[in-house]
C-alpha cells in the first residue's frame, strides 16, 4: 500500500529544550464561512482514544525547523490539514506534558507557542488518522470541550484577534459569551504555580 502523506515524526533526539523546558508548537486551524447571518467562525480539533474531550494539535518543536513550521508539521500530522499560520503566535504557555501530570518536579515541563492557522486543504488521508479523530466546532464547543485551560485562552486570543485585524462580526461577543457560558477562567496556566501548589494544570 502506498501511503499518499509523510510519515509523522517519531522520537525526540531533534526535540529542542530551553530553560530545562520542552518546546513544543501547536495551532488553532480555522477557517471563516459567511452566510446570510454575517461571517461564522470554525475551528478543528482532535479527539483521542478513550476520551470525551478535545484539543489542538501540537507536538514537539525540533531543531531543523521554525517554530511556525513545527506548528504546520503538527496540524499535518495530527489532524490532516494544511493552511497559513500567523506569522506571529497567539502567546507562549508553560505546562506539563501528560506524561508528568502527576509529578511535582520540574521534569516534564513545557513551554508552548500556539499559532492561528487558515486551513486551505483538509486531507482525507493523514500519518496519524489512526490515533486522532477530527472535528470541526464551534468556538463556543470549543470553550466546552476543550482539554487544557491554557489552549482555551489561546483560542480566546485567537478570536480577538480576529475581530481586531479582519472585523469579523460578532468575534468579541462571541468572547464573553463563550467564557460565562463554559463558566471559564481567563487565567493562563503557569508552570511555577502548578510546581508551588504541586497543581497541574495541562
Amino acid at each position: 500500500m502506498i501511503m499518499s502523506y509523510l510519515p509523522a515524526r517519531k522520537g525526540r533526539h531533534r526535540q529542542r529544550y530551553e530553560d530545562n523546558l520542552r518546546l513544543v508548537a501547536g495551532c488553532i486551524p480555522y477557517r471563516v464561512e459567511k452566510d446570510v447571518e454575517g461571517s461564522r467562525i470554525s475551528v478543528l480539533m482532535i479527539s483521542t482514544p478513550n476520551r470525551d474531550d478535545l484539543v489542538f494539535p501540537k507536538g514537539g518543536w525540533e531543531d531543523d525547523e521554525t517554530v511556525n513550521e513545527a506548528a504546520c508539521r503538527e496540524a499535518l500530522e495530527e489532524a490532516g490539514v494544511k493552511g497559513i499560520p500567523d506569522k506571529e503566535p497567539l502567546g507562549v504557555w508553560e505546562f506539563r506534558s501528560k506524561s508528568k501530570q502527576n509529578s511535582c518536579s520540574l521534569e516534564g515541563g513545557c513551554r508552548g507557542y500556539m499559532f492561528a492557522l487558515e486551513v486551505t486543504e483538509e486531507l482525507d488521508s493523514w500519518a496519524e488518522q489512526s490515533t486522532y479523530k477530527r472535528q470541526w466546532v464551534s468556538p463556543e464547543e470549543a470553550y466546552k470541550l476543550c482539554r487544557y485551560d491554557w489552549m482555551r485562552e489561546a483560542l480566546e486570543k485567537h478570536l480577538r484577534r480576529m475581530e481586531r485585524n479582519s472585523n469579523i462580526e460578532k468575534a468579541e461577543k462571541l468572547v464573553e459569551h463563550q467564557m460565562l457560558s463554559a463558566g471559564c477562567s481567563t487565567k493562563p496556566s503557569n508552570l511555577e504555580e502548578s510546581f508551588s501548589k504541586c497543581i497541574v494544570q495541562g
